[in-house]
């Protein structure tokens, strides 16, 4: 039914549909017998796909990344499609518009999309609040905190500690992006000095009522050999609970699209960063001798890619343009494939 639907789909600025597919899909959902109807499609459990990463029990190990749902809206009817866990984010303390639109272009024969959304959100209140009335019935939730674009970076730690603060009791995990190449500057805190400031203040407030909860960090693509040992350094320093690899690539090697597409700004995703994603997994993961769990995100098109990222070291896979090319049929696909 999607490979049917996907070409009118394309035909339609890819915010527009996004919006347009994602409130229909909450719409219907509403009609009785529908959401288990989906899960009966679409839903694939078996013992063998669970998983415990960093002290939490996943149903699956297929989940959905960052930037899909930003504000937390849909989670439930995206449930339904058999995700083990869902990310929500990135958020920031306020509400913020994003860049101009437009701001998110796909490119078909390259399978991938760029974006340069920059962190479009309602504001971590907005989040926490329907975060509060969602009904998990085991799902794994994870937050995903960035700052704000007006606030400079000798100030980040602040944005990030309102972001942690607010959504403490409402998600199972944290991810700190200072990884997306969208907004000004914000790869700078991926810095040694800078990231560890904001990683250790962090863990310095992870501790509510005897509670903690998992903090990784999203990393680029893009990192050369030596900041990916930094990186390994600075997991093990701040002693977080692993990290997701990776971000979308400001690299634009070896596209097949036109030119007008390739020159746009911006984060790419989707098959062109499967390789560099996938060895970026692997070198963190022999590098660190497997000290910590890292979540593998980055051209999962199929159940053979997200295999690639579990052999290379990944514990947890998560999809965004696949489950946007391939639909969600994708998800059982890959777990289907798993427990053979």
């Amino acid at each position: 039914m999607y490979q049917f639907l996907k070409p009118i789909f394309f035909q339609f600025d890819p915010e527009k549909i996004h919006h347009f597919v994602t409130g229909t899909l909450q719409t219907v959902q509403k009609i009785w017998g529908l959401p288990k109807v989906i899960k009966g499609s679409f839903k694939y459990e078996h013992p063998s796909l669970e998983r415990e990463v960093f002290g939490l029990k996943f149903k699956n190990p297929v989940g959905l990344a960052a930037g899909f749902d930003k504000n937390g809206e849909y989670i439930e009817e995206l449930a339904n499609f058999g995700f083990g866990f869902i990310e929500v984010g990135t958020v920031t303390p306020l509400p913020q518009p994003g860049n101009d639109k437009p701001r998110m272009f796909r490119l078909p024969k390259d399978e991938a999309l760029i974006n340069r959304m920059g962190f479009n959100n309602k504001g971590v209140d907005v989040l926490a609040r329907k975060l509060e009335s969602v009904k998990r019935e085991g799902l794994i939730i994870g937050g995903n905190i960035g700052k704000n674009k007006n606030t400079p970076n000798e100030e980040a730690v602040s944005d990030y500690i309102k972001c942690f603060d607010r959504l403490f009791n409402v998600v199972d995990y944290f991810v700190v992006n200072v990884s997306s190449p969208n907004t000004p500057n914000l790869r700078a805190l991926q810095e040694k000095e800078p990231l560890k400031n904001i990683l250790n203040t962090l863990q310095e407030r992870n501790n509510k009522d005897g509670i903690s909860k998992p903090i990784l960090l999203k990393i680029a693509p893009d990192l050369t050999d030596s900041q990916l040992d930094d990186i390994v350094e600075i997991v093990q320093e701040t002693k977080i609970a692993g990290v997701i690899a990776t971000n979308t690539t400001i690299s634009r090697e070896n596209l097949n699209s036109p030119e007008y597409l390739k020159n746009e700004t911006g984060g790419l995703s989707g098959k062109p960063v499967k390789d560099r994603s996938t060895e970026v997994i692997r070198y963190l993961s022999e590098k660190s001798n497997k000290a910590f769990p890292i979540i593998g995100v980055g051209g999962i098109h199929s159940a053979k890619d997200a295999k690639e990222k579990l052999d290379a070291g990944a514990a947890l896979v998560q999809i965004y343009t696949g489950f946007i090319y391939e639909g969600p049929a994708l998800i059982k696909r890959i777990n289907k494939s798993l427990k053979r």
